[in-house]
């Protein structure tokens, strides 16, 4: 059975299971060894991170062609102009190309959202501001970038949702998981049902692929063999063809043989009967001398 479950992750964790220089990891949080990230979060970014044994679903969710939405609230540095709002719904420039299109709207500070441990850094004689980004790509700190090109530094960054997983909904408190119905969203439901069609269609026939793949390789030796036999059987006798060759020398020998026993049994030259190039002989004239 697929098994998906969704983490909250705080801020200060790393993304990693391994933990290097006394780093704190997911493994604090998840137990589980069969599961694989299927999103990063950077180590200075807290919200939902997706976990998940199936390598399909994990493309799913991670591959940039299958136009995987993911939300993120955003504390900016400065009042985020309208400006800087349209420039991010047209695309950013960054150092590794353009992005996509982004779906940005500036927001009031969520009801919802935990207090950071520790908080931002503040600064007297410059506000903040909140906006709402979504974006179907997956390049390194992405959003942070996009903001900074766009004159507003990001100070806090949070992920609400992947696809229809939406964190608020799950009610999860920072650290903590739960397992997911994959059932439950559309995204993951046909990759699931595609995989157990397969299944059951194996397991009520096992020798089914072994089968197919039996009766493949036959066909291509049956059909390698006529083609090689319609080959030699067009083949002059060439050098190059031993088989001709050696069924030449075989014919002439029977042909040899047939000669020898013409003769034998007729008493007449082989050769005059084959080819008939011999006239025959002249009939003698008669003596004029008398015994």
């Amino acid at each position: 059975m697929v098994k998906i479950v969704a983490l909250n992750k705080p801020f200060n964790v790393h993304s990693q299971f391994r933990s290097e220089d006394q780093q704190i990891t997911l493994s604090e949080f998840i137990a589980d060894p069969n599961l694989r990230i299927a999103g990063r979060l950077d180590r200075d970014s807290e919200g939902l991170i997706l976990l998940t044994d199936d390598g399909q679903l994990n493309q799913q969710i991670t591959h940039p062609k299958h136009k995987q939405y993911k939300s993120y609230v955003v504390q900016v540095e400065g009042e985020i102009s309208d400006q800087a709002i349209a420039q991010l719904q047209q695309g950013i420039h960054l150092k590794d190309g353009l992005t996509l299109p982004a779906k940005a709207s500036k927001i009031e500070q969520p009801a919802w959202l935990w207090q950071r441990d520790p908080p931002i850094r503040h600064r007297a004689n410059i506000p903040t501001s909140w906006l709402e980004i979504q974006i179907c790509e997956g390049r390194n700190r992405q959003v942070r970038r996009m903001t900074a090109a766009v004159g507003f530094p990001t100070l806090r960054l949070i992920r609400t949702q992947i696809g229809s997983v939406n964190l608020i909904d799950l009610g999860l408190g920072l650290g903590e998981s739960t397992t997911l119905e994959a059932l439950f969203y559309d995204e993951f439901r046909h990759l699931l049902q595609k995989s157990k069609t397969m299944k059951n269609a194996y397991e009520k026939n096992p020798s089914a692929r072994t089968a197919k793949t039996s009766s493949k390789h036959s066909r291509a030796k049956t059909t390698s063999a006529k083609t090689t036999d319609s080959k030699t059987k067009h083949q002059p006798n060439k050098k190059g063809n031993p088989s001709a060759g050696r069924r030449g020398v075989d014919e002439g020998r029977q042909e040899r043989h047939a000669n020898r026993r013409g003769k034998n049994d007729t008493g007449q030259s082989p050769s005059t009967e084959r080819t008939g190039s011999r006239k025959p002989d002249k009939a003698q004239k008669p003596s004029k001398k008398t015994a």
